[in-house]
């Protein structure tokens, strides 16, 4: 039997069939590969207005200033990296923050008055004739200071996953199959490490350029760099292919550092002037030294100064209780009223129930300082109250010793005749919140224009820490206007 061969097919090999397809893809897209072509397209930003958390505490302390009625004129030296890492680390710390310090300062406003230290500045307009100190204000602090400590690895942790599958051998007897198993593999790995950066401050006195004491800063912030790291691959009867991800992060460590100098000079700025900067701040604990210094002023004070204290805090606060020194039930009842459980035995005597109503001034800054305008309008007679607040005369000149002659003339005067009040002077004010009814000088010698009621009450009985030196919230007296009071004749 003759048998006669079969036709012969041809076979399209399954890895050829691929190889031909890509050729056909690379040929019709030969045009788009060419590398003369090539471009880059860049994003294009708008610039942004750089803005902190402590932005608006710093503002808010200007504005405690004014409620407060306290005032300062500080000057900053160049503040700098002290550890020298910032030219050894690749430039992650600045070598020089003292801009940011300016910013700080300037950004405070109210009663603070930032004045720059340029020693070169001066000097060149000395020599050039161009000026001299006439009319250059004179600073009452310094602030000096630096970055101290640069601690990069603190603390480093890590953590590693890994995770791989295979199968068991497949009966794959084509050629062009190079392994005949099934396997995938997955590993993440994550790192994270901490480094901590600290900065002093220190105030000096302009004067004596001896330190302030007490009056420092030290306060330390954390900055964070993270990696991970994410891999998974497969691998089919031989060839192998995957996904991986990395990403770096890194906090920053300038940005970092303008935070940690915000806090510091709201910090020193608040406590030199003794306020309760820690109310514009949540969860920041009271300062201690601001709080000894608040006990102490107010034990110094006299009875009918502690209650006219009380009495000023009442009535920022929005009660209507009039200044006088004297508990009444208007008085009681307020106290009552912000304090459940207020005893009335202890009265004005009471030195922690002070401190907490003088430092509740800073839970509401715009409803004070709305209150603090109207006492000062009730002070300076703008309208004529039945019940003035704060309307107690001032103290009479004490007697002072003269010689015969002058004691005869004295003699000789009509019974009738009113000493001249003489203010009450700067040396022996108070730092307490009744700084807010303090009057100009000039308004120390209008008796004659006080209410009836007023005139009625003995000068024994006023309250001359009622009337104080520190200035009156308004454009009249605000730290843009006093600050022409102060020349180089000091």
């Amino acid at each position: 039997m003759l048998c006669l061969p079969k036709r012969s097919r041809a076979r399209m090999h399954p890895g050829s069939l691929l190889l031909i397809s890509l050729v056909a893809l690379a040929l019709t897209s030969c045009g788009k590969l060419d590398p003369r072509n090539v471009d880059v397209d860049l994003p294009k930003d708008t610039p942004v207005i750089t803005e902190t958390n402590f932005d608006k505490p710093l503002a808010d302390l200007g504005k405690m200033t004014q409620v407060y009625g306290k005032r300062v004129f500080i000057q900053g030296k160049d503040i700098v990296d002290f550890t020298g890492l910032s030219q050894y680390s690749s430039g992650e710390i600045p070598h020089d923050i003292t801009e940011m310090s300016k910013s700080a300062l300037n950004a405070i406003g109210g009663n603070v008055v930032y004045i720059p230290y340029s020693p070169v500045f001066i000097n060149n307009q000395m020599v050039t004739g161009y000026s001299n100190f006439q009319g250059k204000y004179i600073p009452d602090i310094v602030l000096s200071g630096g970055i101290t400590e640069f601690d990069r690895g603190l603390e480093t942790r890590g953590s590693n996953t890994d995770f791989g599958v295979t199968t068991k051998p497949f009966n794959v007897n084509q050629s062009w199959v190079p392994g005949d198993t099934i396997s995938v593999d997955y590993n993440q790995e994550d790192q994270n490490s901490v480094a901590r950066i600290t900065l002093d401050f220190n105030l000096l006195d302009f004067r004596t350029m001896s330190g302030v004491a007490r009056m420092q800063t030290v306060n330390s912030i954390n900055v964070y760099k993270a990696m991970a790291d994410k891999e998974l691959g497969f691998t089919i009867f031989g060839p192998s292919f995957g996904l991986k991800g990395t990403v770096k992060k890194v906090q920053g460590r300038h940005a970092a550092i303008r935070l940690l100098v915000q806090t510091s000079i709201l910090q020193i700025v608040g406590k030199y002037l003794y306020l309760p900067y820690w109310k514009l701040i949540p969860n920041m604990q009271p300062d201690q030294v601001v709080l000894d210094k608040i006990r102490q002023d107010f034990r110094n004070l006299s009875q009918n100064d502690k209650v006219g204290e009380m009495q000023t805090c009442l009535y920022l606060k929005g009660y209507n209780v009039p200044v006088t020194g004297k508990i009444d039930n208007q008085t009681q009842a307020a106290l009552a009223s912000f304090k459940p459980g207020y005893k009335s035995a202890q009265g004005a005597s009471d030195t922690e129930l002070y401190v907490e109503l003088w430092s509740s001034l800073g839970d509401n800054l715009q409803q004070v300082s709305d209150r603090r305008e109207m006492l000062a309008k009730a002070i300076n007679g703008s309208s004529p109250p039945v019940e003035r607040v704060a309307a107690a005369p001032a103290k009479p000149a004490p007697a002072k010793a003269v010689d015969k002659p002058a004691a005869n003339k004295v003699a000789t005067q009509k019974p009738e005749a009113k000493p001249e009040p003489k203010p009450a002077p700067v040396e022996k004010t108070s730092t307490g919140p009744a700084a807010v009814a303090k009057t100009n000088k000039e308004k120390t010698a209008t008796d004659t224009k006080e209410p009836t009621i007023a005139k009625q009450q003995n000068p024994r009985d006023d309250i001359a820490q009622v009337l104080r030196s520190q200035s009156v919230t308004g454009n009249k007296t605000s730290a843009e206007a006093l600050i022409n009071e102060r020349r180089m004749a000091e």
